[in-house]
């Protein structure tokens, strides 16, 4: 059983009582897991699995692929969006899309758990920004290592992952407005 500080960072519906949910942890990197059962009403996991909640789950390692099996969730930090301005959620998404895109399964991340971590602490508390996005970008590509005083953070965020999230330019218009 493995042990870890975690964020949600995506969560799709498996069948019809199951999530497959993905994690950024601290001591793990990137870690998906089947939470069986878990749309069920009356499962221990309900109401434990949104967005951006930050807990310190439990999970048993696959040993044949990179699907494991949640085992508990504690709530360390719920994520409330409710009063927040939908523009604050549209930037936590794109944050944890990027994060999502930066890492690999089951390398430790620590760095970009941090910075994820005070990201949407940010954004519980201020309006998204055009400055909160750039710097998050700088900051992430700095802890990946990939970034330095002359080189674009974007463009190296984009060679590092393969591409930058699509919702990235409807996100500028909307934080231009």
């Amino acid at each position: 059983m493995e042990h870890s500080p975690a964020i949600l960072i995506r969560r799709r519906a498996w069948g019809d009582t199951s999530w497959i949910v993905t994690w950024l942890t601290l001591g793990h990197g990137k870690v998906s897991t089947m939470a069986r059962g878990a749309r069920r009403p009356t499962s221990p996991f309900a109401g434990k699995l949104d967005l951006f909640y930050i807990g310190e789950i439990s999970f048993a390692p696959s040993r044949k692929s990179t699907l494991h099996t949640l085992r508990e969730i504690q709530i360390l930090e719920p994520f409330d969006p409710s009063g927040l301005p939908s523009s604050n959620l549209f930037l936590c998404c794109y944050f944890a899309e990027l994060a999502d895109l930066a890492t690999e399964p089951g390398t430790p991340v620590s760095g970009i758990f941090d910075l994820l971590t005070r990201a949407l602490a940010h954004l519980r508390n201020n309006a998204a920004s055009l400055r909160a996005l750039d710097f998050f970008e700088k900051e992430l590509s700095r802890t990946l290592g990939i970034g330095d005083a002359g080189t674009r953070p974007l463009a190296a965020l984009e060679g590092h992952c393969g591409r930058i999230p699509r919702s990235r330019s409807a996100l500028l218009r909307l934080l231009k407005t």
